[in-house]
């Protein structure tokens, strides 16, 4: 029988796990409260011997297996390359700023969506993760680090609304006071667009914060860059994403990565104004990182300056992200990417 990770139990199926064992239903607590902090069922030591054995037999604890960091020499960002039970391999990077660390976490092996910018969707999709593998990354950096952390930003490999089920039971544990106690305002989803999920998560009414990956205001110029644009074009995506703002009432941040004369002149610039002008959104520009297999080049500083300008004047609420780990294959999936590349030339 194939065993289940105990970190992939909500509470509530904890709970359901000590029923079924005939154990009573305080047990669930004793568990919960220790299956993040241990390494294996045998260091649950609130438990009898006679129960571990009894919960071993079904069920285990995951740990992720660090396979490559990267520390940036410029402002201390860690890229992990950690290697998962099956030998596939994500990445997570960890992010220092004044209100506390934050992990870039991915949502699954490759991904599917074909963002030309972007190199984790180079090799398509593998599989999803469980909501545990999601949560063990934090678990990993954090021992790898020795620090605790407060954020999460679910930006990394793969289309968080990709893997639906699975991210939302990662939210829901990794928000438990039991669990890792992050609080739902600390953490932020970022998708491309897939417009039904949004509505889903709408009703969810989730304090987390979403972010959409724009990247381009009209529909021939994001589609070139972002396939699922064909399945849900802008009209539709911004309908959706005016709607989740009106239902949870809360901001949205808008991706936006600047690529040298491809999205960065003022027409892209006045269209995206006109899009989402008074409203609960946030632009924030990315100066794109270079990456070998697209060709995508960044905007220089003045002309990234000059679109941001061009956006507050007519009324938007835009800012340029601080660039982290730029010395240490920052983009989502190059750190993964290289390391395939290594194991098909041996």
């Amino acid at each position: 029988m194939e065993k289940t990770d105990l970190r992939n139990l909500t509470f509530e199926e904890t709970k359901e796990l000590c029923i079924s064992l005939g154990q009573a239903p305080f047990r669930a607590k004793q568990i919960y409260s220790s299956v993040f902090k241990v390494r294996s069922i045998d260091e649950i030591t609130t438990l009898s011997k006679d129960l571990r054995a009894k919960l071993s037999e079904t069920h285990y604890i995951g740990n992720l297996s660090c396979a490559r960091k990267q520390v940036s020499k410029k402002d201390g960002t860690v890229k992990f390359l950690f290697e998962l039970a099956d030998g596939n391999f994500i990445e997570s990077v960890f992010m220092k700023y004044k209100h506390g660390n934050t992990l870039c976490v991915s949502s699954q092996v490759g991904c599917v969506m074909g963002c030309t910018f972007c190199a984790s969707t180079i090799g398509g999709k593998v599989r999803n993760l469980t909501a545990a593998e999601i949560l063990e990354q934090i678990i990993a950096a954090e021992a790898e680090t020795g620090q605790r952390i407060s954020n999460i930003v679910m930006m990394g490999i793969g289309e968080p609304l990709d893997n639906f089920d699975n991210v939302v039971k990662f939210l829901k544990i990794v928000n438990h006071p039991d669990s890792l106690n992050i609080g739902y305002r600390h953490i932020s989803l970022s998708t491309c667009g897939i417009v039904p999920k949004i509505y889903e998560l709408a009703e969810l009414n989730f304090p987390i914060t979403l972010s959409v990956s724009l990247h381009a205001p009209f529909d021939e110029m994001r589609t070139e860059m972002m396939p699922v644009n064909k399945a849900y074009p802008l009209e539709s995506l911004i309908r959706a994403m005016k709607d989740y703002v009106k239902k949870t009432n809360r901001r949205i941040s808008i991706e936006y990565a600047l690529i040298r004369d491809k999205n960065d002149s003022a027409a892209c610039a006045d269209k995206l104004a006109s899009q989402f002008s008074g409203g609960l959104f946030h632009i924030n520009l990315i100066p794109v990182n270079n990456v070998r297999e697209t060709g995508y080049k960044k905007t220089d500083t003045t002309h990234v300056l000059a679109f941001q300008n061009r956006l507050i004047k007519r009324g938007l609420n835009a800012t340029v992200r601080r660039e982290l780990g730029s010395d240490i294959d920052a983009a989502c999936g190059q750190l993964r990417k290289k390391t395939q590349n290594l194991q098909e030339d041996r």
